[in-house]
């Protein structure tokens, strides 16, 4: 009988990442490690059901001590590494480029979560990835934001750009690991919330006016579906993906989701 696989996951304690430990944990019987800043009732119900396969980190993901503790406590409970979802994210702060009372240090703060703290999630799973006889895999959990200049989410979009390019420059440079970077799509998460109920003062109006909607329309994902492919795409994704930026429904996906 093969091995449990071991994933981390950071951002589990709802929605995506919640979804995709849910996915982990029953269908796929891996061992799941989540690192949350929070303990939603989900995840401690979720822990609950699976008390020897999900080990809980509670931290910050800026928190390099706390990053290097899950990783750390990862190989010590289970013996290995084999995969890691960037999932943590943050959308705020919203507004226009030339907006002056969104401070610099704001938009560092916003990079601090939704880039830098990959770079030390990376840096500190490599060595235990490099060596899985599963095959190290990373999946950067992003969006098409990264690819567009929507108005009044300046630092969402320059960040999820930079997670990509991190994804590509990591695909280069790691050739025993693969790495993805997938766009889950616009799911009824926590985000969405924000962005409907802060978006009326802070987004563009035509761009609030999409989330909403969305919303209305029940356009929004399920996000069971986009973190059931996030979670394939963690233990099966082929060497050939590693680099690339792929549409969760996209036709070439179509074997990693649900069926």
């Amino acid at each position: 009988m093969p091995r449990r696989p071991t994933v981390i996951i950071t951002g589990a304690s709802k929605g995506l990442g919640l979804a995709a430990a849910k996915i982990l944990l029953t269908e796929y019987n891996a061992n799941v490690v989540a690192l949350s800043r929070t303990d939603t009732l989900e995840l401690v119900e979720l822990c609950q059901a699976h008390a020897d396969a999900l080990l809980v980190v509670k931290g910050d993901v800026t928190d390099a001590t706390v990053v290097s503790h899950t990783v750390a406590s990862a190989i010590k409970v289970y013996g290995h590494i084999d995969a890691l979802i960037l999932n943590a994210a943050v959308v705020t702060p919203l507004g226009r480029i030339a907006d002056e009372e969104i401070s610099l240090d704001a938009w560092k703060a916003h990079f601090d979560v939704n880039f830098f703290s990959l770079v030390t999630a990376v840096r500190a799973a490599l060595p235990a990835l490099r060596a899985s006889d599963l095959g190290g895999r990373v999946v950067f959990v992003s969006s098409g934001s990264a690819t567009k200049g929507t108005p009044t989410m300046g630092p969402y979009n320059a960040s999820k750009a930079a997670m990509n390019s991190l994804c590509r420059t990591l695909a280069e440079e790691e050739p025993d690991v693969t790495c993805v970077a997938m766009r889950p799509g616009t799911v009824d998460t926590q985000m969405q919330i924000q962005l409907r109920e802060l978006g009326a003062t802070a987004l563009d109006e035509k761009v609030h006016a999409m989330f909403m909607n969305l919303h209305t329309g029940k356009k929004l994902l399920k996000s069971e579906d986009a973190g059931y492919v996030v979670a394939s795409l963690s233990l099966k994704s082929p060497k050939s993906m590693s680099g690339q930026f792929v549409s969760w429904d996209a036709d070439d996906l179509k074997d990693f989701r649900r069926a």
